[in-house]
């Protein structure tokens, strides 16, 4: 299938589950998460806050978990059309952008040029490791800057059953995708 198709079926795949579900299967992501990669005080993740009317996964708890273990974290936010990150407290505030995606009310980068992780939405991802997000390419360009020791992970309530058909060569493939029921390594 093509991006534009497995978009479609897969933002429909999500339409479908209930908010409940989601937040079960959630934690179950973030519990595999911290399971496989066990995150120690002072690491650097990067990490999307989820946008609700997509029904993405839930990282909230996942979120919340770093703070608990000190973990540094990161979240995206779009300014112009360009994916910046900014550090993320218990106490930063959010709003809402134009967009209906929760971030951080201030613009100033953290100038940070390595992440131990980054956590990855997405809304297809084959046995390959490679993703099929919104289609702007935000993330394979923040790839792109990362040192190789960079875990690119995925998280995603689907297991991979289809073939992506259009690939192109500066998209840039997971290390590992995540879903409620098993940790793929590619």
């Amino acid at each position: 299938m093509t991006k534009a198709e497995l978009r479609k079926v897969y933002l429909e795949k999500r339409k479908q589950l209930p908010e409940n579900t989601i937040n079960e299967l959630s934690k179950k992501i973030a519990h595999l998460f911290f399971l496989q990669f066990n995150p120690t005080e002072n690491q650097n993740i990067h990490c999307f806050i989820p946008i609700k009317k997509f029904k993405e996964v839930n990282t909230l708890p996942l979120i919340e978990s770093c703070f608990s273990k000190k973990i540094n974290v990161f979240v995206p936010k779009i300014i112009d059309t360009e994916m910046i990150a900014i550090e993320l407290k218990e106490n930063t505030q959010l709003s809402e952008n134009k967009w209906g995606i929760l971030e951080p009310s201030e613009n100033t980068p953290a100038n940070i040029t390595h992440f131990d992780y980054i956590v990855t939405p997405l809304l297809y991802c084959d046995d390959k490791g490679n993703r099929v997000g919104y289609g702007k390419g935000f993330y394979d360009e923040l790839f792109r800057t990362m040192p190789s020791t960079t875990k690119k992970i995925g998280v995603n309530f689907f297991s991979p059953l289809e073939n992506i058909d259009d690939l192109r060569n500066e998209d840039i493939s997971l290390d590992y995708l995540i879903t409620p029921s098993e940790i793929l390594s590619f």
